[in-house]
């Protein structure tokens, strides 16, 4: 009877504590830290931060018995309020278990970059993303250790250079540095990280010539250098990651030269984009190997004919504008392609009858521009066929059709067709728009009421009607 009584005893006692779960002391305070900093939470996302267990809090995870071993915090960027104002508590650094810190898209996390951090021996995913951090990041930044795997401070507020001792962290697979205001040079030193698999330091202000550092990484999947001042030509060690990278991003930097004939090689890339460059030349005949690209972007740079013939198999998103190209048509494989979506053909020397123009597919099609070329015809039979087209941008052609037959998709945002031929008036419909240029064409007729400008319209045969001149 004895034994009995103690073994219900122990099976209370069991049920009591599966009950009442109370998680470390050191960890709850450090996360009520937290809380209390946080001046501003109007979504209530810390609302559940009560009682003693907070393993079950929001955004907090428990794997290791009762320590906290991940912090996920991230906002909602489409919801005005769905953010966190105030700063990091360094009292986070009570939470020793802590393998992952996520305080993503809260817009209002103020202070500087976290060196509390160094304390955690465990700690291996850092995501600081799109908050409001600022100030330089610190020369001992290779205190977070040899074990961190992800570091991404993406859309902050941090200046100064990128520190050297960055390139101690060996056992990083992740660097994103990404749109925040770093200037300077790339220091040599990231070439040692030899495991990246994602470099991306685009959208800041790092200039100076690129680096010869590529010839050490093996698994580079993801390179974003874009939105910078960098300058001189295209690194030669790029090439060594031709069988591996997916991602090349280089656009609007000062880079110059030829475009290295040995892109042609990368047997994996998805994506390349040079635009806004100041490259020269033709564009490299090894190009044809291209055959798994999706996204091509070589606009707004000097390139000049003959453009080489790709062989891929479907094209999703293509800008050749504003080079010196003389096209003469839309490239078969342009036209043949069965997923194309975005198609910038500006000032390519194009001279086609656009009602002639059958694309195999138009379904996917959600911006198409062809400004600045001499394409006569109409666009009704193209515009027509498409269900989700969002602008359509053909400025400064020979276009000749009747407006008012023009079908507009539900989605459609923005039109640019000014600097045509183009005949009729101004059907109610284009009051669904948010750009809309039709200036300098011969259109006729009362305008429906509008909330665009007088340059919208400007330049017309026989327009009138607000915001032009009242009809007679």
């Amino acid at each position: 009877m004895k034994s009995l009584i103690i073994f219900l005893s122990l099976l209370a006692l069991q049920c009591i504590r599966a009950t009442s779960r109370v998680c470390h002391v050191d960890d709850m305070a450090g996360l009520l830290a937290f809380k209390s900093g946080i001046t501003q939470d109007p979504s209530g996302m810390l609302d559940s931060w009560n009682g003693t267990d907070c393993c079950s809090w929001f955004g907090v995870t428990c794997l290791s018995n009762d320590r906290v071993t991940s912090l996920w915090l991230s906002g909602q960027p489409d919801k005005p309020d769905g953010f966190l104002s105030g700063t990091i508590s360094p009292s986070l650094a009570k939470l020793r278990d802590l393998d992952g810190l996520y305080l993503m898209n809260l817009r209002n996390i103020t202070g500087k970059f976290p060196v509390w951090l160094y304390g955690l021996p465990n700690l291996l995913f850092v995501y600081l993303e799109n908050n409001r951090l600022s100030g330089p990041l610190p020369a001992d930044i290779a205190k977070l250790g040899t074990q961190l795997d992800v570091l991404s401070l993406e859309g902050n507020r941090f200046t100064g250079s990128i520190p050297e001792s960055v390139s101690q962290l060996s056992g990083l697979t992740r660097l994103n540095l990404a749109g925040n205001l770093i200037t300077g040079k790339l220091p040599v030193g990231i070439g040692s990280l030899r495991n990246l698999t994602l470099l991306e330091l685009d959208n800041n202000r790092l200039s100076q010539p690129i680096p010869e550092i590529f010839s050490s990484f093996h698994q580079l999947r993801f390179l974003n250098l874009s939105h910078n001042k960098f300058s001189g030509k295209i690194p030669s060690s790029i090439s060594s990651l031709s069988s591996t990278l997916a991602y090349l991003e280089l656009g609007h930097n000062s880079l110059a030269g030829q475009i290295p004939s040995f892109l042609g090689n990368f047997q994996t890339l998805d994506t390349l984009d040079l635009s806004h460059n100041n490259f020269t030349g033709t564009v490299p005949k090894t190009f044809s190997n291209l055959t798994k690209i999706f996204n091509l972007d070589l606009s707004h740079n000097s390139l000049v004919d003959p453009f080489p013939v790709m062989n891929v198999k479907g094209i999703e998103s293509l800008d050749l504008s504003y080079n010196n190209f003389h096209l003469g048509k839309i490239p078969n494989w342009v036209t043949l392609s069965p997923i194309i979506y975005s198609l910038k053909l500006a000032k390519c020397g194009i001279k086609i009858d656009l009602t002639t123009w059958k694309p195999k597919e138009t379904y996917f099609y959600d911006y198409i521009d062809l400004s600045e070329n001499q394409i006569s015809g109409s666009p009704i039979p193209l515009l027509n066929r498409t269900e989700y087209l969002v602008g359509f941008r053909a400025a400064g052609n020979r276009l000749s059709f009747d407006l008012g037959k023009l079908k507009f998709a539900g989605t459609m945002k923005d039109l640019d067709l000014s600097r045509n031929l183009i005949l009729g008036g101004v059907p109610s419909s284009v009051s669904g728009l948010e750009k809309l240029d039709l200036s300098r064409n011969s259109l006729c007729g009362k305008l429906p009421p509008t909330k665009f400008p007088a340059s919208s319209f400007v330049g017309n045969k026989c327009l009138c009607g607000s915001p032009l001149p009242a009809c007679k």
